[in-house]
């Protein structure tokens, strides 16, 4: 009985200890895991949270930390928006604004030791002064698209202003990476009828967010991937909007990732049809 009691205290160590394959303060406290979110309503002014503060898993995610390769799904080619189908449990990792150091390396880190694939839509001029990180992320497999220049809000320009400004922006990122940025997002998702419809019509995607995981207000990152779980299990699938230029993103995600997987969710790989002709014209 002694003997017994000895293991599943060092099971219980252990699983304390290494939650996501992380140190105990990135882990933080099972009694924590996945509470219900706070200060994401735009109603009402965040709480203030420390960008690296602990993130737990539900039970449920406690046996899978050892095989981060179960969450890996298709990959899914598409031309035009009516390309992107999903099925149950399937998702698409968007990560917007980037590239930016350290934080969107970090998240190539954690995307590796899972090994699925994001697309990242990043900002023509970000792309520009960090071109080393951009083409990092190609090198790694993952899929690009732009997000205009200087994340402009469309709405507020003019017709041909703002066309201006996602040709600068997908042109940046394409010049940098090597790699048609066939995919588009637009910043603060305002768009217009007329803007998606010349997008469609000049060989780009629109993403659209199905689950905003609003990793951009100040809560902690435990406070994040509770609401987007929660979000996604309302939707049961759809492309999930991160972004690459935030602590909170890097620090949630292992168990984020983590929980997608013992819920049996697949992280779908988005590649544009144009992808390949670009490659073998520049080359």
């Amino acid at each position: 009985m002694f003997v017994r009691v000895l293991c599943v205290a060092a099971a219980v160590a252990c699983l304390l200890s290494s939650c996501a394959g992380r140190s105990q303060t990135e882990a933080g406290s099972l009694a924590t895991s996945f509470a219900p979110a706070k200060g994401l309503s735009s109603s009402k002014s965040p709480k203030k949270a420390e960008a690296d503060s602990p993130v737990a898993l539900t039970p449920v995610a406690w046996g899978r930390f050892n095989n981060p390769g179960s969450l890996s799904g298709r990959t899914l080619t598409a031309s035009s928006l009516s390309d992107l189908k999903l099925a149950d449990k399937e998702v698409v990792l968007t990560f917007d604004d980037g590239p930016m150091p350290k934080k969107t390396e970090k998240i190539l880190s954690i995307l590796d030791e899972y090994d699925v694939k994001a697309t990242f839509l990043m900002v023509g001029q970000m792309a520009k002064a960090h071109p080393e990180i951009a083409r990092k992320v190609v090198n790694a497999g993952h899929t690009i698209g732009s997000h205009t220049y200087r994340h402009a809000d469309l709405q507020t320009l003019s017709f041909d202003a703002a066309v201006a400004e996602i040709e600068k922006g997908r042109d940046a990122v394409t010049s940098v990476t090597h790699e048609d940025a066939g995919f588009f997002r637009f910043p603060y998702l305002a768009d217009t009828k007329r803007l998606r419809q010349w997008v469609a019509s000049n060989s780009m995607v629109v993403l659209d967010v199905q689950v905003d995981s609003k990793d951009y207000f100040g809560v902690s990152p435990a406070a994040v991937a509770t609401h987007t779980m929660n979000s996604l299990r309302a939707h049961g699938k759809g492309i999930i909007l991160l972004h690459d230029i935030h602590a909170r993103t890097a620090a949630m995600l292992p168990a984020l990732l983590t929980q997608l997987s013992a819920e049996g969710y697949k992280v779908v790989r988005l590649r544009h049809s144009n992808s390949s002709m670009m490659m073998a014209w520049l080359h």
